[in-house]
């Protein structure tokens, strides 16, 4: 098998590749790409990730590159996690839309629809090359962010692909570490879009423990989410953080308009990390990489990996386009709902009416990412306009009428496809 990891160069690359040859007896391996346009990262996290291999006794090849040919060439997975403009543009996204007034939020609201407009073109150019010359039913394992926006693009484009977001694993682990019990054993059914979803039972052995759990550890997982313990016993579910943007909308907004932009620290984190991945002692993955964000994406990866190329069957919680599965939202959106998966894709699971308090939201937010998704691919400002007018976290015309010509602005570098286009 050979894997291409488009955007290799991220920090999160060695838990992944360690992550994956630790699991070459069930994934077998033999030839890993990891292709970045960023020599710097190129070289820092590649030379981490062939020390950590070697250490782990991996015999295959491990090829760092800029070119994405030879990356895809004859590639079964290609999983994309590229952030295009770096942390400065997520700076960017995070504080243009304070300007207006608005949440700055790098996947939601007017920051996640700038960064969708500079990402949907790069990742379909990257698909388009997976399309002439990966192998044969190769498959496109999304983690670029905004996940739903850019798996509907991908699929829309006719690719073979799936959206992968590390929410679900996360609160799997969570909800274990509270009830002292093997990750294993807990299974969260989790519906909504992509950031924008409730977890409405918690499995274990196959028992629903949400309601044991909002009762016995209410206080500890209103505080995971940033939201008060009462509106999750009155929801009975347990919403997703990305929900206290809406949710608690006018706290946050004072926050962020008061406070240091993530981006900033993140920044700072990636800064640290890569001199530290500098160290040719350095054979494992260091502390300060928990602090990165992003936790257990790549147990994620590797387990969804692992179900599409060995048709195990096993239940992850997938971006996938909807179908029937959730009454009431269009059969093309794209939802994030636990699915079966084997080599021929990801099924999703039979699911109960989505209550009104959470379907209206996502009807909402879902009718906001076709927009997007749209802009992203035409260049047109009139759809960037209509996008946020939608969004529930902007929704005013005036507002929405400066915030398209400041996000354009700021992006300008990386939006060749508004070049030349009229004003709203």
């Amino acid at each position: 098998m050979k894997i291409a990891v488009i955007g290799g160069g991220s920090t999160y690359t060695p838990e992944l590749v360690s992550g994956l040859s630790r699991e070459r007896d069930r994934i077998d391996v033999r030839e890993l790409v990891l292709h970045d346009i960023d020599e710097l990262r190129r070289e820092v996290v590649g030379g981490l990730a062939a020390r950590m291999l070697a250490r782990q006794g991996y015999d295959g090849s491990l090829e760092v590159t800029d070119d994405l040919d030879r990356a895809v060439d004859g590639a079964d997975f290609v999983l994309i996690q590229i952030r295009v403009g770096g942390q400065e543009a997520r700076l960017s996204d995070e504080t243009v839309p304070l300007a207006c007034g608005c949440i700055g939020q790098e996947t939601t609201g007017a920051g996640g629809l700038g960064k969708a407009l500079r990402t949907v073109p790069v990742v379909l150019e990257i698909a388009d090359r997976v399309r002439e010359r990966a192998a044969d039913g190769a498959w496109i394992v999304d983690f670029t962010n905004p996940v739903g926006i850019v798996t509907r693009s991908l699929l829309d484009h006719g690719h073979r692909a799936v959206g992968l977001c590390n929410v679900a694993i996360t609160t799997q682990r969570m909800i274990a570490r509270l009830l002292d019990v093997e990750p294993g054993r807990v299974m969260v059914d989790q519906v909504g879009l992509n950031h924008l979803s409730w977890v409405r039972f918690v499995r274990v052995d196959g028992d629903d423990v949400l309601p044991e759990l909002l009762t016995s550890h209410g206080d500890e997982l209103a505080d995971e989410v940033g939201l008060r313990r009462g509106l999750l016993e009155e929801l009975g579910a347990l919403p997703s953080y990305y929900l206290h943007y809406f949710y608690e909308h006018d706290g946050v907004l004072a926050e962020q308009l008061d406070g240091v932009p993530r981006a900033a620290t993140v920044a700072e984190i990636e800064r640290g990390l890569l001199e530290l991945y500098r160290d040719p002692n350095l054979t494992e993955k260091p502390a300060l990489l928990e602090q990165r964000g992003g936790a257990f994406y790549s147990e994620a990866a590797i387990g969804l990996v692992g179900s599409l190329a060995t048709g195990d069957g096993a239940v992850h919680v997938v971006d996938i386009r909807n179908g029937g599965t959730l009454e009431g939202m269009a059969p093309d959106d794209v939802v994030e709902v636990p699915a079966r998966v084997d080599r021929d894709g990801a099924h999703a699971l039979p699911q109960p009416s989505v209550a009104p308090e959470l379907l209206g939201l996502m009807q909402h937010v879902a009718a906001y990412e076709r927009l997007a998704a749209q802009a992203a691919v035409a260049g047109d400002r009139t759809l960037v306009h209509k996008a946020l007018l939608t969004h529930p976290l902007v929704a005013q015309d005036t507002v929405s009428v400066e915030l398209v010509d400041r996000l354009l602005e700021a992006g300008a570098q990386h939006l060749p496809q508004f070049a030349g286009g009229t004003r709203v």
